[in-house]
């Protein structure tokens, strides 16, 4: 299948009245938020979209997108490739009040003043939150083991007496 680049925007009313379904992909060079936050990114993020009407005649945009980006492991330092699966689907609202109408299964968007969602943005921002909080790899995979992070043994601390020991004392005293 040839790639075809998908618009970086679109008017997702027009979209929908027509089913327009995309299928393609969006250069990762574009996304450079995405590309401060890794340290490597496939040179395409494939990308589907369907444009619909639901039964409440809902304006609706869903789909899903793919890539591979490579992270550093914060146990090791050592380099390892994350592949990004992301689903999504978006409803688009002019006003913030019509934000509270929405069904929760759809997640709001804005749209501009002409009515067009920037998609690029929009991928983007879903592509950063795939990212894990925390990049390790695999235990098995990491170059360190257990028994690198073990760092020496602590000693047991001495018993100390008990700050509120004197306050026992004293209201034996006063019995």
């Amino acid at each position: 299948m040839q790639k075809v680049k998908l618009p970086h925007q679109v008017d997702p009313v027009k979209s929908a009245v027509k089913r327009s379904d995309y299928q393609g992909v969006i250069a990762s060079k574009d996304m450079e938020r995405l590309l401060g936050a890794v340290v490597n990114c496939d040179e395409w993020v494939d990308a589907e979209v369907q444009f619909i009407k639901d039964a409440q005649g809902l304006t609706v945009f869903h789909g899903h997108l793919a890539t591979q980006v490579t992270l550093i492991c914060q146990r090791c330092n050592g380099e390892f490739n994350c592949p990004l699966n992301v689903d999504f689907c978006y409803s688009p609202v002019q006003r913030s009040d019509e934000i509270d109408m929405l069904p929760e299964a759809y997640d709001p968007v804005e749209v501009d003043d002409h009515g067009n969602v920037d998609l690029l943005q929009l991928f983007e921002d879903e592509l950063i939150i795939a990212l894990p909080i925390v990049a390790l790899h695999a235990e098995k995979d990491c170059a360190l083991s257990k028994d690198d992070m073990t760092f020496g043994k602590i000693e047991p601390e001495n018993e100390r007496p008990n700050p509120f020991a004197v306050l026992k004392e004293l209201k034996r005293d006063q019995e």
